[in-house]
């Protein structure tokens, strides 16, 4: 299942603004409301078709309060009665856009449910329909491309195709070269601001015109249908062919709808697999490891759009991600032979390896393996330590394997359990020092310790002549008595110096 917030951000500006969030309750299903009777169950989306009055509003939403339904769809505009009635009640109150057909919000609500709860199967049969049926129309080559120019769609005519055609199929996206030509020409400008069709001039490598009909819905800007102009085509077709927009707008809105209730259902799935273990995560083999994926963006939602741009750029079209106390995590396979397919961890490798040559501070933290579903809260928690020390700067980002660094994931739980309270020896004293005098007594002991009876080696790490370091542990043995002989004594520095220089 998914919230409702979830649920209308699923479906878009274009047909839903959530006025009211009540209780953000779980949906499961829609219903059409039927006067003078009970509006709705838990976890039901009511839709107030035929609710055309305030006092019929309140009254909708007060059958729906009293029936404990999930949400309550109205059209635009609401009256400020029913807004403020809205926000005492438990139901959430969801504006539909004014022009939308309640048959097409009907079937847009319910393909979109349906599609979360079913399983994973191939979407956007019907655009390919479509497609051909604006080809049949135009008697020209066509395609269908997201706002993004990702291409959704093709029809099966190919007469008077060109080389950017053929690109943009295989590639499945618009070519660099054919995108800045339309930059250019302000072809994607035109498109976000006007309803109108646009005539493309020829382009580069021998591209054709087009004319570009655009896709829209509620105002907002959904996509385009694209068709090569080799010749002008008449009028009469044009008006055909914006037409059909308004019905491949509803199909577009619909694979949105779909493609986001089901990724949000699978995240909410995901989260409490990995919350408690009690249900498999998802339709692949174990064993798997739970990653930590992060940033230089302290924004969990921009940290979300990054890594699912990531995924789908690097062919993970359906990525296992989700969020748990404010860290992004993915569950990937771990294969046993060579191979790196989508989703595996030699395919993260892969990614981050080419993604980080333009964004360094990317990390993926991977926790231990995971052969079973209960297995993954002890991995996901493994992951969420190795990301603290990448967040902290005690560990280089990039990808990180528990496997490679679980000495320092050790003594970070030992320095955690340490705490700063110093029990006795040299440190306080040293502390107090550094404190009065403004001296760095305790990092150069820190350093001595991690290059025990090198003097070359802990002057380097300091940045200081060999010279200044004799000095410097002279004047810190007159301070307080340094005995380090012993190996557990140094240990237990060690760790209490880790704990005070790196207090959280």
């Amino acid at each position: 299942m998914i919230k409702v917030t979830d649920f209308v951000d699923s479906l878009g500006p274009g047909l839903f603004r959530l006025v009211a969030a009540g209780r953000d309750a779980q949906v499961h299903d829609v219903v059409l409301a039927v006067p003078d009777e009970a509006a709705g169950r838990p976890g039901e989306i009511v839709l107030g078709a035929g609710v055309t009055t305030a006092p019929e509003a309140l009254a909708l939403l007060g059958r729906a309060d009293a029936a404990d339904a999930s949400g309550v769809v109205l059209k635009a505009p609401l009256a400020p009665e029913v807004v403020a009635a809205a926000r005492r009640l438990r139901p959430a109150l969801i504006e539909l856009q004014p022009e939308t057909s309640w048959t097409h919000v009907i079937w847009l609500v319910r393909a979109a449910i349906d599609h979360a709860h079913a399983p994973p199967g191939e979407s956007g049969d019907d655009l390919f329909a479509l497609a051909d049926a604006a080809a049949e129309i135009a008697d020209a080559p066509v395609t269908l491309e997201d706002a993004r120019s990702r291409v959704l769609a093709y029809s099966g005519l190919q007469d008077s195709t060109d080389p950017a055609r053929v690109s943009t199929i295989v590639g499945r996206r618009v070519p660099p070269q054919v995108i800045a030509h339309l930059r250019a020409c302000g072809v994607f400008r035109r498109l976000a601001r006007t309803s109108d069709p646009v005539l493309v001039p020829a382009g580069p490598d021998g591209m054709l015109p087009r004319l570009v009909i655009p896709v829209r819905a509620g105002g907002e800007w959904l996509g385009s249908i694209w068709i090569v102009a080799k010749t002008p085509i008449p009028p009469d077709r044009v008006q055909r062919l914006t037409d059909l927009a308004s019905v491949v707008a509803l199909h577009l809105l619909r694979l949105r709808a779909e493609t986001g209730v089901a990724r949000r259902a699978s995240a909410d799935q995901l989260r409490a697999a990995l919350r408690d273990g009690t249900t498999a995560p998802v339709p692949a083999r174990p064993p798997w490891r739970v990653v930590a994926l992060g940033g230089d963006t302290g924004d969990l939602r921009r940290r979300l759009d990054l890594w699912e741009a990531i995924t789908h750029r690097f062919g993970w079209h359906r990525p296992l991600l989700t969020d748990l106390d404010d860290t992004l995590y993915a569950v990937l396979t771990v294969p046993d032979g060579p191979g790196r397919d989508a989703g595996s961890m030699p395919w993260l490798e892969h990614a981050l390896s080419r993604v980080r040559s333009h964004d360094p501070a990317l990390y993926a933290a991977a926790g231990g393996l995971a052969r079973t579903p209960a297995d993954l809260p002890r991995s996901r928690s493994e992951a969420a330590e190795l990301a603290a020390l990448a967040a902290s700067g005690r560990l280089s980002p990039g990808l990180l394997l528990l496997d490679d660094v679980w000495d320092a994931v050790t003594v970070e739980r030992a320095r955690k359990t340490t705490g700063t309270s110093l029990l006795s020896g040299p440190l306080p004293d040293l502390k107090a020092h550094d404190e009065k005098h403004g001296t760095a007594f305790l990092p150069t002991l820190a350093a001595w310790l991690d290059h025990y009876g090198d003097t070359k080696g802990t002057a380097q790490a300091l940045d200081v002549h060999p010279n200044t370091l004799r000095h410097r542990l002279k004047r810190m043995a007159e301070v307080t008595p340094l005995e380090l002989s012993s190996s557990q004594i140094r240990l237990a520095l060690r760790l209490q110096l880790d704990a005070l220089l790196n207090a959280d």
